[in-house]
C-alpha cells in the first residue's frame, strides 16, 4: 500500500484497517470529535483515501477500547464519561500508575530523574506558552515514569486510561491556569523517586492522580451526569 510522509506515515507492513484505527484513535485523543458525536465511515474513509470496511473494523478496536459505542440505527458514536466515571478513571489510573511507579523505583537513577526534569521543564513552556502541547508533554512525563515498570500489560491499561481522559484534559487546559501549581505537583513527584523509597513514591503518584480529578471534573461533561 501507498505510504504517507509526517504525521500520517505509517509502516509500510500496516494494514488499511490499521491505518484506519491509528487515524481515528489520534483525532479523538486530540478532542477532534466530541462526546456524541456520529462517526459516518464514507466520510471518514474518503478523508484517508481507503473503502468504508477497513474503518467499520477499525470501528469496532475502538469500541473494544472504549472510546465508541456502536448502536443499532445510529452508528458509530464517539464515548462519552459521565462526572462518576471521571472520578472511577482516575481512581483506577491512581491504583494503576501507583503500582508501576513502585516497581519502577529501582531502575529510577540519577539519569532518570535529570530526564524527568528536562520533560518537566519542557511541560511548563508548554503551557506559558499556551500550546496544547502541555497535554502531550504531560503524558510523556507520566509515561516515562510507568514505562519502567517492565509490565508491559500494566503499562497498555494505563496507557488506555490516559488516551480516554486526554481530550477532557485538553478541555481543563482551555480554562485553567495551570503551568505553575503543574510545575509544583511534578516536582513533589520527582522528589519523591529521588528518595528512593518504593512506598512514600507510589503514596506521591496516588495522591497527584486523584488530587487532579475534582479540578478536571468541574470543567468536563456537566450535563452529562
Amino acid at each position: 500500500m501507498m505510504v504517507g510522509s509526517g504525521a500520517q506515515l505509517f509502516e509500510i507492513s500496516a494494514t488499511a484497517e490499521e491505518e484506519a484505527y491509528r487515524h481515528l484513535h489520534s483525532a479523538l485523543r486530540l478532542g477532534r470529535y466530541r462526546a456524541g458525536d456520529r462517526l459516518i465511515p464514507e466520510d471518514i474513509a474518503a478523508e484517508i483515501g481507503m473503502s468504508r470496511m477497513p474503518v467499520r473494523e477499525a470501528f469496532r478496536r475502538l469500541a473494544a477500547d472504549g472510546l465508541v459505542v456502536i448502536r443499532p440505527n445510529r452508528g458509530c458514536i464517539v464515548a462519552g464519561l459521565t462526572l462518576d466515571e471521571i472520578y472511577e478513571t482516575f481512581e483506577i489510573r491512581s491504583v494503576l500508575e501507583g503500582l508501576a511507579v513502585r516497581l519502577a523505583m529501582p531502575h529510577i537513577d540519577a539519569e532518570v530523574i535529570a530526564e524527568l526534569e528536562r520533560l518537566l521543564d519542557r511541560m511548563e513552556r508548554a503551557g506559558i506558552s499556551g500550546s496544547s502541547d502541555w497535554v502531550a508533554r504531560h503524558h510523556e512525563f507520566h509515561a516515562t515514569i510507568y514505562g519502567l515498570s517492565g509490565r508491559p500489560k500494566l503499562m497498555k491499561q494505563i496507557a488506555a486510561l490516559h488516551v480516554t481522559i486526554e481530550p477532557y484534559l485538553r478541555i481543563w487546559f482551555d480554562y485553567v491556569e495551570k503551568p505553575l501549581s503543574a510545575r509544583e505537583e511534578h516536582s513533589s513527584l520527582i522528589e519523591a523517586l529521588r528518595t528512593g523509597d518504593a512506598a512514600f513514591a507510589e503514596t506521591a503518584m496516588q495522591k497527584h492522580i486523584l488530587g487532579t480529578a475534582p479540578m478536571l471534573a468541574e470543567f468536563a461533561s456537566p450535563d452529562r451526569r
